[in-house]
């Protein structure tokens, strides 16, 4: 593809923007696809019932990477540096090019990508590529750390881990459980320097809690009363269950070192009882 049409699909950001503003569903599920998708559905609506929509920045001084790749999987990335670093997926479906994920915002620095995709067949940077977003179930299921996978000191997904599972501890005494599982999709990877990759991926974190029992409404919703409302029209539920997306950019070095370069957290869905 060529950058003339990279910059024209990055245009789509301020129709998304507009349709947020206005609480136009219809038009956010048209202008987004994939993960971005799943947090413009239900979350929209609740919009629509008191939850406020969230706070768009525009963002400015795009930086374009294409994959040039040979398949019919049309995307590209683009890196947006005002007013603050942040990556983006573009997607084309049906001859329309949609926001499949962003933004995600960037935490500390990355190394730019060269041009090209990552092979899907290359038996190295390949293979690391589609094994990154499996690592981070990994280590998200595995509190222990019996898999082996780690992230440096500071990682942004350090973070998410503690949170999953402290969250239990600070609902008490209701009870609070969590599965984490992926967000299925085309694998989207650039080239990086020296054998690395830039990772576009996203799982889901699913949260059910309950009162305890004697309890006619939770103790500690985890989720605050603007998204009960929004999404469910009640203030004290006996018990919910919450699912989150997130958005991740992952950098992968020409070893087996990986962190986590952007990240993006958001509520997609939320029922109670």
């Amino acid at each position: 593809m060529e950058l003339a049409e990279a910059m024209d699909a990055f245009a789509v950001l301020k129709q998304l923007d507009d349709a947020w503003q206005k609480r136009d569903c219809a038009a956010v599920e048209r202008l987004t696809t994939w993960a971005e998708s799943t947090l413009g559905g239900r979350a929209c609506k609740a919009t629509r019932n008191g939850r406020p929509a969230p706070a768009r920045k525009r963002y400015t001084k795009p930086e374009f990477f294409l994959p040039d790749a040979a398949d019919q999987d049309r995307w590209f990335v683009a890196l947006a540096r005002k007013p603050d670093p942040a990556y983006f997926l573009f997607v084309n479906e049906g001859d329309n090019w949609r926001v499949g994920a962003g933004p995600i915002p960037v935490r500390g620095e990355s190394r730019e990508p060269i041009e090209g995709a990552v092979p899907t067949d290359d038996p190295s940077t390949g293979v690391k590529a589609r094994l990154a977003p499996q690592r981070y179930l990994a280590y998200l299921t595995d509190p222990a750390g019996v898999s082996g996978v780690s992230f440096p000191k500071g990682d942004a997904v350090r973070e998410l881990s503690d949170d999953l599972f402290r969250r239990p501890e600070k609902v008490r005494p209701d009870r609070l459980t969590a599965d984490v599982r992926l967000v299925v999709g085309p694998q989207r990877a650039l080239l990086l320097p020296d054998g690395g990759a830039l990772v576009i991926h996203a799982l889901e974190i699913e949260y059910r809690q309950k009162a305890r029992p004697g309890r006619s409404s939770l103790s500690h919703p985890i989720y605050g009363r603007g998204d009960l409302r929004g999404f469910t029209g009640k203030a004290k539920p006996a018990a919910l269950t919450g699912t989150e997306v997130v958005l991740v950019a992952t950098e992968i070095t020409g070893g087996t070192k990986m962190s986590t370069i952007a990240l993006r957290r958001g509520l997609a869905a939320l029922t109670a009882d």
